[in-house]
């Protein structure tokens, strides 16, 4: 079939079962929108191309399928870089298709020309520049196998204009074959055996589940094993849902703002099996010191992982769905007298680390994490933008299963929130979604509330507003003697009143009492939403680490 190749690239689209595309036009991708103008496809117009990419990995998030999002060349191609960084430190499968300036200007410094292929390549799983309108199904074929298998991550395929104007033959591929990559590599199983000796001989055994363990499946046989195995969990901020956090055997989160409960297990443990996660400084604290008594069973997809941050006593290349599944199966059902007594030690530390007590002073942040808990169904989603909410919402919104959690961990990208929260809007269309921001983060993509406006999302937006860019005001107190270098800078206009403008019904919160009415009446609207929450500028993330700090030795109320 002859068609150009920005018709090849909307019908590879539409091959993939691709259901929503996110971006915005300019001069070097005119053919390509052209094209998707006929596409069986949504095309969500945002208004920022960061926002754009954000918005495909909040849908690929959710979803489990791979987001896909198109800049222009140039300014616009830049500016998905954030995006592109942020869905790599996280492993979430993205296509970006970007526009480039006509092959035969490639160098010459032409308009709106920028080497996307080169500055991408540090940030990407892997890119294509497509110099021919030949190339061009191969590539796109390539990018959607290799942004998925395996451990997944973003795929950069950039077009000059001129193939997409291209005329050819389409022919599509079913698959591709890449040197040096096979995606249905086996995985090394044979590990497996003395992991679970070592589990069962165990007596104070920690499983640390990461982002890995964050789908419906892998979830299902951790929590089969952790009860099989009375063996109590503790997740990464990526993993948070995976683990039912309501659970006897849940410890919460990990690492600097980690509950005590689960920093204490790992501190004590004598073995830790960590699946689908990359041991980061944000999880171990000072690696030299972490988990000092254990032995540690790593098992993950990617090798390179494998005893790259904290040394493995047994490393395991391997899914962890499989990994799971052939755990709880080969485990003996026996439960020993010292594993009970290990689960009472951290129960007696739940109980001598209680969650802090509710302030009358303005708004409690906790407790308006607290309400929303309450007032959102188990299986709606929460997203939040990057910051010291971002941190409470770890710790005291309560996750009860997978992908309903939806947050920045490795970049920290402040920003995401709010355009990450669009695209799960369109993954689960008609159903709200609750985006959880500071006042720091709103204004980093705030042009994205007309988005939502314009598309009447059920996107509910809950701003905790300290006036302050507030985690790195938390440090400047306790480290840097009280030194608010540009951090509590007065706004200039109310946030709630910004979001009424640009299409959104909204409300302003200023004590504890009227929080739960006020939520519930912006949850239950059908349209988007905003509540400001007036936030004491004071209050601050406990327990927390200091950094480089053990995580056995945090900071919490009754001793910083």
């Amino acid at each position: 079939m002859k068609m150009t190749g920005a018709q090849m690239i909307a019908k590879a689209l539409e091959k993939e079962g691709v259901e929503y595309v996110f971006g915005i036009p300019g001069g070097a991708v005119i053919p390509l929108f052209d094209a998707l103008y006929d596409a069986p496809f949504k095309v969500v117009l945002t208004r920022h191309e960061q926002a754009a990419c954000h918005a495909a990995d909040g849908y690929a998030r959710t979803s489990g399928k791979v987001g896909v999002c198109v800049a222009t060349s140039g300014p616009g191609a830049t500016n998905i870089m954030t995006g592109l960084a942020n869905a790599h430190m996280d492993s979430v499968p993205l296509v970006v298709i970007t526009g480039q300036v006509a092959t035969g200007a490639i160098g010459t410094d032409a308009f709106q020309e920028a080497d996307i292929y080169g500055c991408s390549l540090p940030l990407v799983k892997h890119s294509f520049l497509v110099r021919s309108i030949k190339e061009l199904p191969s590539a796109l074929k390539a990018a959607f196998i290799i942004a998925s298998t395996r451990r997944p991550g973003p795929v950069l395929v950039d077009v000059p204009v001129d193939v997409q104007r291209a005329i050819g033959t389409f022919e599509y591929p079913e698959g591709v074959t890449f040197p040096g990559y096979d995606p249905t590599m086996p995985e090394e199983t044979e590990g497996l055996k003395d992991a679970v000796a070592m589990l069962e001989k165990s007596e104070r055994p920690v499983i640390l589940a990461g982002g890995g363990c964050n789908n419906s499946s892998a979830s299902k046989w951790l929590i089969e094993l952790a009860k099989k195995a009375d063996c109590p969990v503790a997740t990464t901020l990526m993993g948070k849902g995976s683990f039912p956090e309501t659970d006897p055997l849940a410890l919460g989160m990990a690492g600097m703002h980690g509950t005590p409960q689960a920093n204490m297990a790992l501190t004590e443990s004598d073995l830790i099996l960590a699946i689908g996660t990359r041991f980061s400084d944000r999880t171990t604290g000072d690696r030299r010191a972490f988990a000092p008594k254990a032995k540690v069973i790593h098992i993950d997809i990617d090798a390179a992982e494998l005893g790259k941050n904290i040394k493995a006593h047994l490393p395991i290349r391997c899914h962890a769905e499989l990994a799971l599944k052939t755990l709880f199966e080969s485990m003996g059902d026996k439960k020993s007298e010292a594993r009970k007594k290990w689960l009472s030690q951290i129960e007696d530390a739940k109980r001598k680390f209680p969650p802090e007590p509710t302030s009358n002073q303005g708004v409690d942040p906790r407790e308006a994490i607290r309400v929303l808990r309450r007032l959102m169904g188990q299986e709606e989603h929460l997203v939040t933008e990057v910051g010291q909410h971002q941190m409470w919402a770890a710790l005291h919104w309560k996750a009860l299963m997978p992908r309903t959690f939806i947050t920045s961990g490795g970049l920290g990208t402040m920003g995401f929130g709010i355009p990450a929260a669009i695209g799960v809007a369109f993954a689960h269309e008609g159903k709200p979604v609750t985006c959880l921001s500071g006042d720091g983060s709103f204004f980093m993509n705030m042009q994205e509330l007309e988005t939502c406006a314009r598309y009447n999302l059920p996107v509910h937006i809950v701003v905790l507003n300290n006036c302050s860019l507030g985690m790195v005001r938390q440090w400047q107190e306790l480290f840097w003697n009280e030194r608010y270098a540009s951090t509590c800078v007065p706004q200039a206009c109310s946030i709630a009143e910004v979001a009424k403008t640009m299409g959104f019904k909204s409300w302003v919160v200023k004590e504890n009492n009227d929080l739960e009415s006020t939520l519930k009446e912006a949850l239950e609207h059908h349209g988007p939403t905003l509540v400001e929450c007036m936030v004491p500028t004071q209050e601050k993330v406990f327990p927390m680490v200091p950094p480089g700090g053990k995580i056995g030795n945090f900071l919490y109320p009754e001793n910083k």
